[in-house]
């Protein structure tokens, strides 16, 4: 027989699958995360089911007892789900009553909860972090049958209007979840925010992201944003991005304990050489890759990266993360906050941060044609298939390391080391 602790545990799978009690009772678990207590039975030679609501809102013990109120029915030879029928209306009546009691914002945080197992950290703190932002303080205290799609189109065209039109359809994209869920467990009967899409402004024609490709204006895009008054933990970022070229997310969610044979008290580079060891669930890979070891991707450090890791755990090393937010210790430092940093001194569509990628991979390509493989390996792009990525993940390190030493003194040529950002306020 099943057990509550097992039921409370069933995570959702890729497919639906079953937890059988007895008598035919059973907890059906859905990719989406909704439990649900079902009862299959015959009558009158015709199979049919019976659904007796969510888990754990109908426990285990009020569905054996539903499912033996089913069995005597069965016995007088009366159909349960034709009884079940006559009461419809007053159950629905009871649950409008009950999703009335719920917000649009107590909603949305258990359906984040359900969802946020599945995606890579950064993932969930970006989704719960924006619906705080552009969402709560305007439909946040509503119930869900008090908001239509004019307040949904509303709260979005708010985020349109400072210019982030991609962001607000991601967040009609999570609004409109939101309310799917809520349709699934019977809080509400329609989706406002499906109806708006044709509502929002259109995406902007996408081209190659604005990324200069010569040394000399780089450097500069680093010296101007270092002058600035951003705050020391952005700046080192910033620097940490030119250097490694990596995503910019994964520079924003890195933790302390992704790095190994750094000498954090002296000034040896080693002694093991060092590295950033960025674990799968944090690349850009699809899901069912981000558990798999053999993705993960290792960043040679340069003795430059390891003067600013070093200048930065002055600051933040108390935490577990290397750049966190200004508000917030616990979360990554803002998706935006470099790249307003690059608006603010000047380089608003000319450069964004996802530009040292291409710069690094125009400008060493140009340097080491035969590297151009070498280059890809550095720069993550995803391998074909698992054998072939277990034999890059250490592929080539030499020589990695080697370009990754040639960028760093490009970049950093007549630019003062990583201490010299540690003015302005610390953490």
């Amino acid at each position: 027989m099943l057990t509550d602790a097992q039921a409370r545990k069933a995570a959702p799978r890729d497919k639906p699958y079953k937890l059988s009690d007895s008598g035919g009772l059973y907890l059906y678990v859905a990719p989406t995360g909704l439990r649900s207590w079902r009862m299959k039975f015959r009558f009158q030679n015709k199979e049919k089911l019976l659904t007796f609501g969510p888990y754990p809102e109908v426990p285990l013990s009020e569905a054996r007892q539903r499912r033996d109120d089913a069995r005597r029915q069965l016995r007088d030879n009366e159909d349960p789900s034709g009884a079940r029928a006559k009461s419809k209306a007053t159950k629905d009546a009871e649950r409008l009553e009950r999703a009335r009691k719920l917000s649009f914002e107590q909603l949305a945080r258990t359906w984040h909860g359900l969802q946020s197992p599945r995606w890579a950290p950064v993932h969930a703190d970006d989704v719960i972090t924006s619906l705080s932002r552009d969402v709560f303080p305007d439909l946040g205290d509503r119930a869900l049958d008090e908001i239509d799609a004019p307040a949904v189109l509303a709260t979005l065209r708010k985020v349109e209007a400072r210019g982030s039109i991609e962001t607000a359809r991601r967040l009609r994209q999570r609004i409109s979840a939101v309310f799917a869920y809520a349709i699934s467990e019977g809080f509400a009967s329609n989706d406002p925010a499906a109806i708006v899409t044709k509502a929002l402004k259109p995406l902007p024609k996408k081209g190659k992201q604005p990324a200069l490709v010569d040394i000399e204006s780089l450097r500069s895009v680093l010296i101007a944003a270092e002058a600035s008054g951003a705050s020391p933990v952005t700046k080192m970022a910033s620097r940490l991005l030119a250097l490694t070229a990596v995503r910019p997310a994964v520079v924003r969610g890195v933790s302390w304990d992704e790095f190994e044979g750094i000498d954090w008290g002296g000034d040896a580079i080693g002694p093991g050489m060092p590295v950033w060891r960025v674990p799968a669930a944090r690349m850009k890979l699809v899901l069912d890759r981000k558990d798999e070891e053999s993705f993960e991707h290792i960043v040679p450090l340069s003795w430059q990266a390891v003067d600013v890791l070093r200048e930065v755990r002055r600051l933040t090393g108390r935490g577990s993360l290397v750049f966190p937010g200004q508000r917030h210790a616990h979360r990554p430092l803002s998706e935006n906050a470099i790249g307003y940093l690059y608006n603010r001194v000047g380089y608003h569509g000319r450069h964004v941060p996802h530009g040292w990628r291409a710069a690094f991979s125009t400008i060493m390509n140009e340097r080491h044609r035969p590297d151009r493989a070498i280059i890809d390996l550095m720069l993550a792009h995803v391998p074909g298939n698992k054998v072939e990525a277990a034999y890059n993940r250490a592929q080539h390190m030499t020589r990695r390391r080697e370009l990754a030493q040639e960028w760093a003194n490009l970049l950093m040529e007549g630019m003062a080391n990583a201490g010299a950002l540690l003015d302005g306020p610390r953490r």
